[in-house]
């Protein structure tokens, strides 16, 4: 008997069922599953926050293919930051490996929630509008009246109606359905897909565009012509080919600008216009531009746009020999964009019997500040013109890290190896001079002298040719807004139907898709389709309004 006993050991401890266990995905399930996700809208959302995320850094941090001289810089400042900050790319954030995967699935996941959205538009533009409800006194919006003519005459006229007031029609047995508003959603799509068209005229832009920089000193003794060789910086795309680059080549021959002399901003620059003579080809007319910030010269599909200013003085050194070793403007750049205080480097790599640097402040108008108590403090400027202009530099000898004549960056001087020059009484040794003074360098070194001051300008050059692409893509994108803002989708039906008493019974109800609408407005188009219903030669028509919105 034992033996025909049930083991209820094995038995679960209710008569349910335990629930199988789901299967494994198979490759095409899992490839499928994958798909649904990236191209569902709440991934596009994701994806376009995380590339509006991912700019933050290409705006904060200073860009190799922007200013490479503020990356320099930025480095000297930061030595433990630089390294980490090199592996992810952040000095080159739009040409990074993860900014371009962001793009591309934002690109595909857009393309993907489109594609199904543009059949199902295409679906709903071929069906016809819905029936009628069986009652619609119980919608938000209803009116009705009664007439003697036959409901086939008023349902006609209905059908003439709608369709004059562009509603999409569909007469029945009884009833005549009535839809309009359809473009929102086709807004809606434009939106979408013109954001595709801003992403593509943008990466277009990247990938066969360039954009470089230069700064040019003023006269007609400096030019620029648009060849590799002639750039400060230069950033190209991709597919970047340079047969596409323009022949052309300018030089300023003035430079105008007004100061603000009031106010808070007093000192800074308020306008500047560099005067361009230009030649679109080798041995073609010159021509004249203004050169203003946000007004470029187009030539081709290249801009020219003008982006700063500054101080270039001009320093003479002569060596231990007598010899000129360096003789020019030297470009010092500003650390003040109010005063124009600016600072630059001088380099005589050849001279005799040391090679020698300088570095130092240029400041256009000198002045010696005061703290509360009357005492001298540091040395500034006070203005950004040329009102009292002095230079003031260190001077350091030795190795100063040159070779052939270059080093690495102009802006900088390498004092790894290079010592600095000091008086008797231990100080470092320094020159203030005005324009027009020399001073002798001790130990024999030779001599610098101050002769006066250039300016010279920063030119900015680029080109994107997917730039009109672009633009029709944020022009798309507004269209689309506004359509899908303002365009209410809605559908309107007309039933007419014998009494008992043989009059005709008129039912004419409006239903609102779209959230946010007016009540007034859709109980004026409800006024309005009756009334143009109505014949208003029957004496015998009267008429009984609901309107009520919800």
């Amino acid at each position: 008997m034992t033996d025909l006993q049930p083991d209820l050991r094995q038995r679960p401890s209710d008569d349910r069922q335990a629930s199988p266990l789901p299967a494994e995905l198979t490759t095409r399930e899992l490839a499928r599953w994958s798909w649904r996700q990236v191209t569902s809208m709440r991934t596009a959302l994701v994806l376009l926050l995380l590339l509006a995320l991912a700019s933050i850094p290409g705006s904060v941090i200073p860009q190799d293919n922007i200013d490479s001289l503020a990356v320099s810089q930025w480095r000297d400042n930061h030595p433990r930051l630089a390294p980490i900050w090199d592996r992810l790319d952040l000095f080159n954030v739009y040409g990074s490996v993860w900014f371009s995967a962001i793009y591309v699935l934002l690109m595909i996941s857009l393309v993907g929630c489109i594609i199904p959205r543009l059949f199902v538009y295409a679906r709903a533009l071929r069906a016809k509008p819905p029936k009628a409800p069986r009652n619609l006194s119980r919608l938000p919006a209803s009116t009705s009246y009664t007439t003697d003519e036959d409901p086939d005459v008023v349902l006609a006229r209905a059908a003439d109606v709608l369709r004059a007031r562009r509603f999409r029609t569909d007469r029945g047995t009884d009833a005549v359905a009535a839809e309009r508003g359809h473009l929102r959603e086709a807004g809606n799509l434009v939106f979408h897909v013109a954001v595709i068209i801003v992403l593509v005229g943008v990466a277009a832009g990247s990938l066969f565009g360039y954009k470089g920089g230069v700064i040019l000193l003023n006269g007609d003794d400096y030019g620029f012509s648009n060849n590799l060789t002639q750039y400060d910086d230069f950033a190209p795309g991709a597919l970047f080919d340079p047969d596409v680059m323009e022949p052309f080549s300018f030089r300023i021959t003035d430079f105008q600008l007004d100061w603000l002399t009031e106010g808070n901003r007093a000192g800074m620059a308020r306008k500047f216009v560099a005067e361009l003579a230009y030649e679109t080809e080798p041995g073609g007319e010159t021509k004249n531009y203004d050169l203003e910030v946000n007004h470029p010269l187009s030539i081709g599909g290249t801009d020219i746009f003008l982006i700063g200013h500054g101080y270039a003085p001009v320093i003479t050194i002569r060596d231990g020999e007598g010899e000129v070793t360096k003789s020019g403007p030297v470009v010092f750049l500003p650390t003040n964009a109010q005063t124009f205080e600016s600072f630059g480097v001088v380099k005589a790599p050849f001279a005799r019997p040391e090679q020698i640097g300088l570095e130092g402040t240029f400041y256009p108008t000198f002045a010696m500040g005061r703290d509360a108590d009357g005492n001298l403090t540091m040395p500034s400027s006070i203005f950004g013109a040329l009102g009292d202009p002095l230079i003031s530099m260190s001077l350091w000898t030795g190795d100063l890290g040159l070779q052939d004549g270059t080093a690495s960056s102009v802006y900088v001087l390498d004092k790894a190896d290079a010592t600095q020059v000091m008086k008797p009484n231990g100080q470092p040794f320094r020159m203030d001079l005005r324009p027009g003074e020399r001073v002798t360098l001790p130990d024999g070194l030779g001599s610098v002298t101050f002769e006066g001051v250039q300016r010279w300008n920063k030119i900015q050059i680029s080109r994107s040719p997917g730039k009109m692409v672009a633009l029709a893509g944020v022009v798309l994108a507004l269209l689309g807004l506004l359509a899908s803002l303002f365009i209410r989708p809605r559908r309107l039906w007309v039933r007419a139907r014998r009494q008992d008493d043989g009059t005709t019974l008129v039912e004419i109800a409006r239903l609102d898709r779209s959230s946010g609408g007016d009540p007034e407005d859709g109980a004026a188009e409800l006024a309005a389709v009756a009334a143009a219903l109505q014949d208003p030669t029957d004496p015998r028509t009267t008429s009984s309004t609901k309107e009520e919105q919800s």
